[in-house]
């Protein structure tokens, strides 16, 4: 029995506040269940080579899952609707079984020499600095390095990401299936992988429900942005007393900080968009550190609080894997390693190394063990930053 959300009601907490601070069986002919077909074979432009996989989505996901694929020799292809790589820090923790990954991979020292697991979270609490923590373990690394580094492996295996290809119609056959392009092109292959996020064009086409929760009013914004001024060698953390925070945490290797604030709201109590003046009111409001001038934004978006899995990882023959499968809170860093393992798993499952059921056997149960851990470690960041001095450390291990 596959397990699902509900299964974990009573360990799943949908927090307020601040929540948001802290990744070959033959199959029959069947039709797709709850899936739109693209067009048929006749007319359509396909691809010659036989693919093995075509991964949906080229962020740390589905990048490490065509590396793997790739080093064992199998055919992959990987689209991403973007028309360019993005260098936007994202997410920034690399754990220890993400770096085993990298490991096999041959990246994993190029990251070491990249990223940070030393730091000092500096903290303040309605504008006073009130302690500074040392905490080390989780790498802190820009998401955009990971996929450059992973972008160049695979080019070193013979795959290069192809971008703005966005998918519209999947259809399955007997032996393989089609992946219809927004401008006209096909793509077949065996196996397809969605790995293209939280709003997953393949979960969609799939038909897989994505049950959970989503909170509109609990929002931040975030952004790359770089303080002259301000030093790098803090996370720097203001929280207040009326149950508000900011965040600049030094990105390594850049001279950039990741921002994340709550946000300014309206008159109506919505929440505003993000601007740089935005960031600038915020940080005054926060840091009361007149000197410092925020200044080129590279990256600014709001961020909403979702607690969601797919009640199921497979469809036939298409996977589900990363955010596309399950998102949840950020607290502890949990949730694009979570993405890098789903990969190394589906890995093993279409080079068939293990069953194709033994992805979802694996990778379901991990998934709501996750959205449940993250929501209690947000429940103990809420709690600790109303006292001075505390701060999210408190979603470590």
């Amino acid at each position: 029995m596959r397990p699902s959300l509900a299964d974990f009601s009573d360990q799943v907490i949908f927090l307020t506040g601040l929540h948001f601070f802290l990744g070959c069986a033959s199959m029959d002919a069947a039709p797709l269940r709850g899936s739109r077909s693209g067009p048929t074979d006749r007319g359509i432009e396909m691809n010659d080579v036989r693919t093995d996989v075509v991964v949906v989505g080229a962020g740390p996901t589905g990048l490490t899952l065509a590396c793997e694929l790739a080093r064992r020799g199998k055919a992959v292809r990987i689209l991403d609707q973007r028309e360019a790589p993005h260098r936007e820090s994202r997410g920034k923790g690399l754990r220890p079984g993400s770096l085993e990954v990298f490991e096999g991979l041959g990246i994993a020292d190029e990251l070491r020499a990249l990223g940070s697991t030393d730091r000092i979270y500096r903290k303040y609490f309605d504008g006073e600095h009130a302690a500074d923590t040392h905490v080390e373990g989780l790498m802190l690394i820009g998401q955009w390095q990971i996929e450059e580094a992973l972008r160049a492996r695979l080019a070193d295996l013979g795959v290069r990401v192809e971008y703005g290809a966005q998918v519209h119609g999947i259809a399955q056959h007997a032996d393989g299936v089609t992946a219809s392009l927004g401008d006209g092109r096909s793509v077949r292959a065996a196996y397809l992988a969605g790995c293209d996020g939280g709003r997953s064009a393949v979960r969609k086409l799939l038909g897989i429900a994505f049950e959970g929760h989503t909170d509109d009013e609990q929002a931040m914004v975030v952004g790359d942005v770089r303080a002259p001024g301000l030093s790098r060698a803090h996370w720097h953390q203001w929280f207040t007393s009326d149950g508000h925070a900011m965040m600049l945490c030094p990105i390594p290797g850049t001279d950039t900080f990741q921002l994340q604030a709550s946000p300014e709201r309206d008159a109506r109590g919505r929440a505003l968009p993000p601007t740089l003046e935005g960031f600038q009111r915020l940080f005054d409001r926060h840091a009361r550190m007149p000197g410092i001038r925020l200044t080129d934004p590279t990256w600014m978006s709001t961020w909403r609080v979702n607690v969601r899995m797919a009640d199921r990882l497979r469809e036939g023959r298409a996977f589900l894997a990363g955010d596309a499968a399950h998102v949840h809170p950020i607290a502890g860093g949990f949730g694009m390693n979570t993405g890098i393992g789903d990969a190394a798993a589906l890995a093993r499952s279409l080079s068939g190394e293990v069953p194709l059921d033994a992805y979802e056997a694996e990778r379901l149960p991990v998934a709501a063990h996750v959205l449940a851990d993250t929501s209690a470690r947000m429940r103990r960041v809420e709690e600790a930053v109303r006292t001075p001095g505390r701060g999210i450390e408190a979603a470590l291990d």
